[in-house]
């Protein structure tokens, strides 16, 4: 069975956000690059541990970004990954991302595809569905158990108040999230090993991006907070009116 990783780099989240071109780009002079944890700690992790149990025979990554992720997805190859693929593009369209990995995995056959759950920095949730749906296969969220048995996978997922369990027949689309497995640290070996993997370079296909960066705005200070008297409630109910604000 192989398995393809979705991998994408993320801010390190000690990260000063500063933006540029009138607050339309990130300012990433000096950002700290990452794998982004859930596609680290939980997505290649779990596929390693299939691997590891014989269950999968082929760790395969693939990010879409130009050649400054590179140091971000040789850790990801030191980590156990078997072969990287980058596609050749800059976007922080989702749809144009998922169709860039769609595409690929179109004439590269998978039995199962593993996302984090979202990104730590633009927070969307929506790769993994968009590429569920551009491939026609059908697509689990937010799983914090998988275990596959004669081509069929079990997994568990989070819902309100409790979990719930499905079985679903490979080829199939996974996000992941905290539970599915716990966080490695590559080691002397696999780093070595890493710059000798094979990182293929493919061109992006012809695909739309939806969506435009208008501006970035940081969040609001926290302001500080007032004591009222519980004698004092008309004074309250004015300050709810007149100056409470919802964020």
């Amino acid at each position: 069975m192989k398995i393809l990783v979705c991998i994408t780099k993320a801010p390190d989240t000690t990260t000063k956000i500063a933006f540029s071109d009138n607050n339309t780009k990130l300012n990433d002079a000096g950002v700290q690059w990452i794998i982004n944890p859930y596609d680290e700690w939980y997505a290649l992790v779990r596929a390693l541990e299939l691997k590891e149990a014989g269950i999968a025979s082929d760790i395969h990554l693939i990010t879409v970004g130009k050649a400054d992720t590179e140091p971000v997805i040789r850790k990801a190859l030191a980590l156990g990954g078997d072969e990287a693929i980058r596609i050749d593009a800059d976007s922080n369209d989702s749809f144009y991302v998922a169709s860039q990995i769609a595409d690929y995995v179109k004439s590269n056959a998978y039995e199962l595809i593993l996302t984090g759950k979202e990104s730590i920095d633009y927070n969307n949730a929506s790769i993994g569905a968009m590429v569920a749906e551009l491939l026609d296969l059908p697509y689990i969220t937010h799983v914090c158990k998988l275990d596959i048995e004669a081509g069929v996978a079990h997994v568990n997922r989070e819902i309100e108040g409790g979990e719930e369990s499905n079985t679903c027949p490979l080829p199939l689309v996974i996000s992941c999230q905290k539970g599915m497995s716990e966080a490695r640290i590559p080691n002397m070996r696999g780093i070595m090993a890493a710059r000798t993997k094979p990182l293929k370079v493919v061109p992006p296909s012809n695909a739309d991006s939806l969506t435009e960066i208008i501006a970035y705005e940081t969040p609001l200070q926290k302001q500080g907070v007032k004591m009222i008297d519980p004698d004092q409630m008309d004074e309250l109910v004015r300050l709810l009116h007149e100056e409470a604000k919802v964020i």
